[in-house]
């Protein structure tokens, strides 16, 4: 893929999926902006990489559920890149627990990350894509929003919500040349995943059809061949990529 010229902007950057596809679009061309909460030496870790590869990187820490830290934040990036081109909702978090058990603070805390999160930065970049008459946005979701999980029902519903948020987008901005998707993995071998039980890690391979779990990787090639030029007639979508899982 050529992104030659653009700039992406990926949330939660700093580790797992974020990474991958920091790193997959930077071999691609683009210039990298990413964003971490905790994790600010993996994030300059990560930019050095960028940098390494002859694109420009940077890092910025934000709280992806504060509206007006987000809103400040686009801000800087396309101050500091010049122009802003691609938008990657990565960030997101999880706090299982059945739902008789679940407390309001682990309902708030990932509807507030995962899906308020989500809507803080398509809301930050949706004007200046409109002006510009181009832009590129994926959301990283989960197959857990499409067939729900048991105990994570804050998690499967803030995803839920990206996929309708996704598809509202798509065809609020689809006329101002805005491809608008939704990326849905199964279990993904993150570092979060790795420390997962081997029975649990193992129940996820066998519900695949290849009999093995997804890596970081996968994921980043689908986010960058959507966000080329030869996805362009793609809107609106919520893709899977999880081996099967979900079927």
């Amino acid at each position: 893929m050529d992104l030659k010229g653009k700039v992406a902007l990926v949330t939660g950057g700093s580790m797992g999926i974020g990474t991958a596809i920091s790193l997959d679009l930077a071999q691609n061309g683009a210039d990298v902006a990413l964003t971490f909460r905790k994790h600010g030496d993996e994030a300059k870790a990560i930019v050095e990489k960028i940098k390494n590869m002859g694109r420009k990187g940077m890092e910025y820490q934000v709280d992806v559920s504060d509206f007006g830290s987000v809103q400040k934040l686009v801000e800087k990036v396309t101050e500091d890149f010049g122009r802003l081109d691609i938008l990657i909702n990565n960030a997101g978090m999880n706090w299982d627990g059945v739902v008789w058990k679940m407390t309001e603070e682990q309902w708030d805390a990932v509807i507030n990350v995962d899906l308020k999160g989500t809507f803080n930065f398509i809301r930050a970049v949706a004007p200046n894509f409109k002006e510009q008459k181009a832009g590129k946005i994926v959301n990283i979701t989960s197959i857990n929003g499409l067939r729900g999980k048991f105990g994570q029902t804050n998690y499967s519903a803030a995803k839920a919500g990206a996929h309708g948020l996704t598809k509202s987008v798509a065809r609020e901005m689809g006329k101002y040349g805005v491809n608008v998707n939704a990326v849905a993995p199964g279990m993904i071998l993150t570092e979060m995943y790795k420390d997962l039980p081997e029975e649990f890690k193992t129940k996820a391979a066998e519900e695949t059809v290849f009999n093995r779990l997804g890596e970081p990787e996968d994921v980043a090639h689908l986010v960058t061949y959507l966000v080329s030029e030869k996805a362009r007639h793609i809107t609106g979508d919520i893709i899977k990529i999880d081996g099967g899982q979900y079927i």
